[in-house]
């Protein structure tokens, strides 16, 4: 379109702010810039055609008005999941969308048989570049399309931390399930919590952002995994680092040494310990049921020179088989929980 403005100075400084500050029209990038005409004409049928385009706008406006829940640009977004073939976890998005600047809190929720979530960046820029960048992607090839859009929420009231809601900004929040909670404040409290199991990956998930260490301590949720009831006459580093690795960047691995059936395994972010842990706990490996759940550890110790460990424990930090070092990798578009579909890539 074309807008003729009152005097240059009027276009010049409309130019100059939208090339700073990037125009959105009912979701849609608009461009600014000046044009090669110095002055527009009209006559009278471009007047009949601008009444009829005023009379359409009108109508359209009319429509969109009676369910409009989109804002101008802002911190939060609002993001709907189509063609759900897999499940989309919270954990997942905050995985996809951290890629882009911290996510501060998300909260998910089911709208007319539609997954879809809110998800609060701290600033406009860094929330127009995740819309801008994820708008109409796929999570998993060919289905879990994500629309994102503008919320006319300002802010996010999150009450709770648990597998729908997430305040990333206060780990301290209940997770809304008295039990759970409990047993929780017993841990921070201090006393002991031998015997605790977890009882689901999501109550897994929680705990972990509740900031509760199973030692009772209170502390920040870390990178490292205490995976327990593994087979012990097949598991190995290697395929412990393969097996995770599929949501995260496994750091290092240690096969503990007077208990083989038992691991810690340590991730790149906290993020991706979270993921590996809703998705692998309970998962039946080599014949066993393992459980997953956040370790004590702030990190995994390599064995001193000359203490015996048998190879049980690798360090993978250089390796070139991680998935996600690469910001924007296709790698993030592939996250889902375990299945008999395999999802090859790199064939020659």
């Amino acid at each position: 379109a074309f807008l003729e403005m009152a005097d240059e100075v009027a276009a010049s400084t409309m130019v100059n702010y939208f090339t700073s500050c990037m125009a959105q029209l009912r979701g849609r990038a608009v461009y600014v810039q000046f044009s090669n005409h110095k002055e527009l004409k009209t006559d009278q049928t471009h007047s009949n055609a601008n009444a009829s385009a005023q009379a359409a706008l009108q109508a359209a406006s009319a429509l969109s008005g009676q369910n409009d829940t989109q804002g101008g640009p802002n911190t939060v977004l609002r993001v709907i999941v189509e063609h759900m073939v897999y499940p989309v976890t919270l954990d997942v998005l905050c995985q996809i969308f951290t890629r882009f600047g911290k996510v501060m809190k998300i909260v998910t929720f089911t709208k007319n048989n539609t997954f879809q979530a809110l998800i609060q960046y701290p600033d406009v820029v860094t929330a127009q570049a995740a819309k801008l960048s994820l708008d109409g992607q796929n999570i998993y090839n060919s289905c879990c399309t994500l629309r994102i859009e503008y919320s006319k929420l300002s802010s996010l009231n999150v009450k709770y931390n648990n597998d729908k809601s997430r305040d990333y900004m206060n780990p301290n929040l209940p997770t809304g399930d008295p039990g759970l909670d409990a047993t929780l404040a017993l841990g921070a409290a201090g006393m002991p919590l031998a015997g605790f199991q977890l009882p689901s990956a999501a109550a897994a998930s929680a705990l972990g952002a509740a900031g509760i260490r199973l030692a009772g301590t209170m502390g920040a949720t870390g990178c490292v995994l205490l995976v327990s009831n593994l087979n012990e006459e097949m598991v190995t580093p290697d395929a412990l680092f393969t097996l995770f690795g599929v949501y995260g960047d496994v750091q290092r691995v240690k096969i503990l040494y007077n208990k083989k059936d038992s691991a810690l395994i340590q991730m790149s972010e906290p993020h991706q310990a979270h993921l590996a842990m809703t998705h692998m706990d309970k998962l039946r490996v080599f014949g066993k049921q393992i459980r997953v759940m956040p370790s004590k550890h702030q990190t995994v110790q390599l064995p001193k020179e000359g203490q015996p460990d048998a190879g049980l424990t690798k360090d993978y930090s250089n390796s070139a088989l991680h998935r996600f070092k690469k910001p924007g990798s296709k790698n993030y578009q592939n996250i889902y929980p375990p299945s008999s579909t395999l999802h090859l890539s790199n064939i020659p």
